[in-house]
């Protein structure tokens, strides 16, 4: 007896240690919804798997030539630069034209939509000649605007190895071509016949008016600090992350705040060690009311941050705000204090509160990286409550991911939010998975995982990811419905969704009017993807073409519908944001079944002087065509 109760007491911290584990599995497990809640969901949804057209000729690539210290991570350093934008950009109307950074071809792409009119003009490749460009530089992704205010579609791109460049619509330009777009620096002073400007390493890009003059600016998150990544010619001048979940070595972000002779870098927006992250994602939005847009920058290896917009006309400053310590929640998950791999951030009303909240893209591989997406939901009585607990540099947030059934997903990288059947509720698009090849290095990346920090910012100690390597090479990209319990449910193997290559930008619009949202999605190590909606019975909704005097969308403008309920619905024209996908300009709400009734709609938006404008509207269903001055006018 003795004996076997000194065999017990030895194994009982084990025995204690796996009950512990149990327990604790049972208490957090996310409930899993069935079968047939799945399929009745699934059933309100319908796409159409369309293909893009792209021009041909060009050679293709798996893994691009890289720096000879970065040799054995090839493909780990090659696993960016699909990306994908969806907006009106030749002016009939429709947010039909697709602007596509292939990392196949290394080239970015204008074509139509494969709608109905997917004929309207063939694909071309967007020109940068004759600004110098090098050997040393890949296009990451594409963001549509107008920067020079002339009311026609420009379109932004942003590199790895230079600044970015915009293309510029000729005014009177016949047709959709390349000859159609003017390349024009958005940075001065980089050379002319080859070039001498920084190597900034962008990979998030977000269009918004910072200063309310009236105006929008552009945000430009960096990755890599400025070094010959791309450069196969040389070794060493690179660095990797300093941390693996506090890393401050990364390239800057910068601001460029328009002024009519061009954009200007602003200067001391924000502290050093807020700029320095390894930005991968960002998105912008008004979240206190006071129609100045906060920013959040979603970091990779940690310290994503939420800043709260306290600038001035021709002065950007932002001060940041942080979750409020709890004992229940863990630093991980607090905005401002997370240590995970922020990929990508979208911004929309998920609990209906009329107050945007956030979901926060992340690592979550399971028996791989299992960290968690954040749902960051609002806790504020409204954005005069918002206003104060952000003045007070409070985050008034809480990750409600676990319990919504939205915490766990895959590598996850851009998200886009929206509403696809018109229910009135926002369904969630997130892309997922990393490097695609036949030998898999999950064990080698655990080991780096639990690597000291001291050792990471070396190339030389990172473990080879090279071509033919897999790390979540198969995952499938994520649309999330809600179901009739409340949380949310995977519906993408059931809606045809799961393609098994890695997806990198996600970007949503009503390419063909008919008030039902599509999907145009950026594969990494695929032809990109396009989704026709054709759900079967789409309820009402209000869509809202919101545009200046001479054209331009009016980004920023902030939209509020109260339905017959007294519930809000709440949206707003996005300037482009996430990681490499960006959103239609136009307002899109789902309404439910309303009928032809006019619903009582707010508007909220500057003027091009700066000056803040309300006004209070009553509009039936469909689509309505405003522009908005110091006053709204039906077109």
């Amino acid at each position: 007896m003795t004996t076997v109760r000194s065999r017990l007491h030895l194994k009982l911290p084990g025995i204690v240690a796996v009950l512990l584990m149990v327990v604790t599995y049972i208490v957090v497990r996310p409930a899993t919804p069935s079968n047939a809640q799945t399929d009745e969901r699934a059933s309100a949804f319908a796409f159409t798997p369309k293909t893009i057209a792209m021009p041909a000729g060009y050679d293709q690539q798996e893994i691009r030539k890289v720096n000879k210290s970065y040799r054995h991570i090839e493909a780990w350093i090659s696993s960016v630069g699909a990306g994908i934008a969806m907006n009106d950009v030749d002016g009939d109307g429709f947010s039909n034209d697709l602007c596509v950074t292939d990392p196949r071809i290394d080239e970015v792409v204008v074509t139509p939509a494969p709608d109905e009119r997917g004929d309207r003009y063939a694909p071309f490749v967007l020109d940068p000649a004759p600004l110098p460009m090098d050997d040393v530089m890949a296009p990451m992704g594409c963001a549509a605007g107008d920067f020079n205010e002339d009311g026609n579609s420009d379109l932004l791109v942003y590199y790895w190895g230079r600044t970015p460049i915009i293309f510029q619509a000729r005014s009177g330009g016949d047709g959709m071509t390349a000859d159609a777009f003017e390349p024009v620096e958005l940075v001065a002073d980089v050379g002319r016949a080859r070039y001498t400007g920084p190597r900034w390493h962008s990979n998030a890009v977000t269009i918004a008016d910072f200063d309310g003059d009236g105006h929008e600016d552009v945000f430009i998150g960096n990755y890599f600090p400025d070094s010959p990544v791309l450069d196969p010619s040389v070794r060493g001048g690179v660095v990797m992350n300093d941390s693996l979940s506090n890393a401050l070595n990364g390239g800057e972000d910068h601001i460029l705040r328009w002024t009519e002779d061009g954009f200007v870098q602003a200067e001391d927006v924000m502290p050093r060690d807020m700029r320095v992250g390894w930005t991968l994602g960002a998105a912008a939005t008004d979240l206190d009311g006071d129609h100045l847009p906060e920013l959040y920058v979603a970091h990779d290896f940690g310290t994503s941050r939420l800043l709260h917009n306290r600038s001035e006309p021709g002065s950007i400053k932002f001060g940041e705000v942080k979750g409020a310590h709890h004992p229940m929640v863990p630093k991980s998950k607090r905005i401002g204090a997370s240590s995970f791999k922020g990929m990508g951030i979208d911004f929309g009303d998920l609990n209906q509160d009329g107050l945007h909240d956030m979901f926060v893209s992340n690592i979550t591989t399971s028996f791989g990286l299992q960290e968690s997406n954040f749902a960051f939901m609002s806790t504020a009585d409204g954005t005069d409550d918002v206003r104060a607990r952000m003045s007070r540099g409070e985050a008034p947030y809480v990750d409600r991911s676990g319990g919504l059934n939205l915490a766990w997903s895959g590598w996850g990288w851009d998200v886009k939010m929206g509403d696809f059947d018109n229910d009135s509720q926002l369904e969630i698009t997130q892309a997922t998975g990393f490097v695609k090849g036949r030998n898999n290095r999950w064990a080698q990346l655990q080991e780096l995982a639990t690597a000291n920090d001291g050792l990471v910012a070396h190339p030389g100690w990172w473990p080879h990811v090279r071509k033919g390597d897999d790390l979540a090479g198969s995952q499938t990209m994520r649309f999330f419905a809600r179901t009739p319990d409340g949380d949310y449910a995977n519906l993408s193997d059931r809606l045809g969704l799961a393609v098994p290559v890695p997806t990198r930008g996600m970007a949503v619009g009503d390419s063909n009017g008919d008030g039902r949202l599509d999907l145009a999605v950026a594969r990494q190590w695929g032809e990109p993807g396009f989704y026709l909606n054709e759900s079967p019975a789409a309820g009402d909704f209000l869509g809202l073409k919101l545009t200046h005097p001479t054209g331009s969308p009016v980004v920023d403008a902030q939209v509020s519908v109260t339905l017959p309920d007294g519930t809000r619905r709440v949206s707003r024209v996005d300037g482009g944001g996430g990681h490499s996908g960006k959103r239609s300009h136009d307002v899109h709400i789902g309404l439910g079944e309303q009928g032809d009734a006019p619903l009582r709609v707010r508007l909220k938006w500057r003027d091009r002087s700066g000056a803040v404008h309300e006004k209070d509207l009553r509009l039936a269903p469909g689509w309505h065509d405003l522009q908005l001055a110091s006053d709204v006018k039906e077109k």
